[in-house]
């Protein structure tokens, strides 16, 4: 789980560093064989839904992780991108709210990710 673990802070310092709100990452080990980790983020509109997104994928492509899957990044309503063993997921908020995954996947352990994101 160590090159998941790094995939993970890859994205949360990208998606940090270009403000998206209320980070939360899920360790999905013993709830889903889906992903180790599956993080959820939000911004207020779709163009800085996209701006994380293509920040994410731009950080993960510089640290030669396989992108497998991008879904909705012409809409910028939720974006979702498929890192292998992590699941991204960026919101406009108001998309975050209606769909609710933390109450989805409440029974996953949240990851301490404080150490990389900005006060």
């Amino acid at each position: 789980m160590t090159e998941s673990k790094t995939i993970l802070e890859t994205t949360v310092k990208a998606a940090d560093g270009k403000r998206a709100e209320k980070i939360v990452a899920l360790d999905m080990e013993k709830v889903s064989l889906l992903a180790d980790y599956f993080v959820i983020m939000s911004a207020d509109s779709s163009r800085q839904v996209d701006a994380i997104a293509d920040a994410i994928i731009e950080a993960n492509e510089k640290d030669k992780t396989e992108i497998r899957h991008v879904e909705g990044q012409r809409a910028a309503q939720w974006v979702l991108i498929d890192l292998g063993d992590v699941v991204v997921n960026v919101f406009q908020t108001d998309q975050r709210k209606f769909y609710n995954l933390e109450k989805l996947w409440s029974q996953a352990d949240p990851v301490d990710i404080h150490q990389w994101v900005e006060a």
